[in-house]
């Protein structure tokens, strides 16, 4: 998220990371890019926002040192799953709190990210996240918070789907013949070319299959198996729902 900022033109010299041992190739990059780099949070610092991006098993232990980071004016924005605006605000106090979904798209500017923020968020709070955010791929806000739990089970948790359905579908490939090499590069370009026309088109997804798919043709005989009872979209619907349930899950941890 930080390198699709900088890029974007936010100040490098605007910007503090707090990590106790970053990766060090990403901490040369973000050193040379002029960003500041502090082991721990640093005295009398009051940034205007504040991202929290630790994984939620680790909340309990970053959040209280953050706590003398935070004002009655400045934003603390979470992008951690599962990790309540409750839990949050247990830590930080009655403060302005968002919670961001994104996902791993966003390192390739192609991101999709949902945030809902508590009722002491000022608009223009919001319109300076979404314009972060924006520069990292897509941005929308929800009303509720119950609805991040969906949020990451649809795209936070999202490409980690489509990746395995590249993996079955170059086995696949393998399987009738391929080569690893072929199967590869077609079901990569596939996906990628198919998302991008789903993405691009003003037609449901729906259309969009019935397009590719001719009468008792190749597509129809695949889409018998895909779509049939015990088909594709039950499990996608038991995946979904499994990952919503483990999202509700880590907020009680």
């Amino acid at each position: 998220m930080l390198l699709g900022w900088l890029n974007h033109g936010v100040d490098p010299k605007r910007v503090s990371i707090v990590d106790p041992s970053p990766p060090p190739h990403i901490l040369k990059k973000l050193t040379k890019a002029g960003v500041t780099h502090h082991e721990a949070p640093p005295h009398d610092y009051l940034p205007d926002i504040l991202f929290i991006a630790v994984k939620p098993q680790l909340m309990g232990a970053v959040l209280p040192g953050l706590a003398p980071m935070m004002s009655s004016e400045n934003v603390a924005i979470s992008v951690a799953a599962g990790t309540t605006m409750a839990t949050l605000s247990a830590h930080l106090g009655d403060v302005r709190l968002v919670r961001a979904m994104p996902n791993t798209p966003a390192q390739i500017g192609q991101g999709m990210t949902v945030c809902v923020a508590n009722d002491e968020v000022t608009d223009t709070q919001k319109s300076e996240i979404s314009d972060l955010l924006g520069s990292i791929g897509d941005v929308d806000w929800v009303d509720h918070e119950q609805l991040i739990d969906a949020v990451t089970a649809v795209s936070g948790s999202g490409p980690a789907y489509v990746f395995y359905l590249g993996e079955v579908l170059i086995e696949a490939g393998e399987k009738v013949g391929l080569s690893r090499a072929l199967a590869a590069k077609l079901a990569k370009q596939t996906i990628a070319g198919a998302g991008a026309l789903m993405r691009g088109s003003d037609l449901e997804p729906s259309t969009l299959r019935e397009n590719v798919t001719s009468p008792n043709g190749t597509t129809a005989a695949a889409l018998e198996v895909l779509m049939a009872d015990d088909g594709l979209a039950p499990v996608v619907e038991k995946a979904v729902s499994a990952a919503a349930e483990r999202s509700r899950e880590l907020a009680k941890d």
